[in-house]
């Protein structure tokens, strides 16, 4: 299922635990671009916020947290920019003047993708590996944990950029 596709909540008839979460990490996905959609560069490079993040920061931020708990994390995958969406000096979401939002864009659809694919054979009780974000002596999350965390995580920000749209061009909604 690609994020353009997942519009639709998932069905109140769902009752396994793994499309539940698969189905609504997908529509968050979708949402988040979404509300991204039809927004002028500039104002996709502006903050609205005392905390001075700006949309397409967040659509990178969240790239990054797919590579982190997906590849990184629960792959065990050695990644060489973990963090990269954050400014060396001030540890803020960044966004470069030479990124595209295209650019950006595709970063974040390749990495929803790529934990597509870490997810689609694991079952939820496996545990992350150890050697990427989780040492051997940690306790590792388990798969399901890791779902829930991320899910929380974008429907947290697909909520605050739907005040940030708002204060940016007046658009509500889904």
């Amino acid at each position: 299922m690609t994020d353009e596709q997942s519009a639709a909540e998932p069905p109140p008839t769902l009752t396994g635990t793994r499309e539940l979460l698969l189905g609504y990490l997908d529509y968050y996905r979708a949402a988040l671009l979404r509300k991204l959609d039809g927004m002028p560069d500039g104002d996709l490079r502006t903050s609205r916020l005392p905390s001075g993040w700006t949309p397409l920061a967040l659509l990178k931020h969240l790239a990054y947290v797919e590579r982190r708990w997906f590849r990184w994390g629960f792959a065990a995958e050695q990644v060489d920019d973990v963090w990269g969406e954050q400014a060396p000096a001030t540890q803020r979401w960044h966004v470069l003047p030479d990124e595209s939002a295209d650019e950006i864009r595709r970063l974040f659809l390749d990495e929803c993708e790529r934990s597509r694919t870490i997810v689609v054979d694991a079952d939820l009780r496996d545990q992350a590996g150890a050697g990427g974000g989780f040492g051997a002596s940690e306790q590792r999350p388990a798969l399901i944990w890791i779902l829930f965390h991320v899910l929380q995580e974008y429907a947290r920000h697909v909520g605050q950029l739907d005040i940030v749209r708002e204060l940016s061009d007046g658009a509500t909604g889904e």
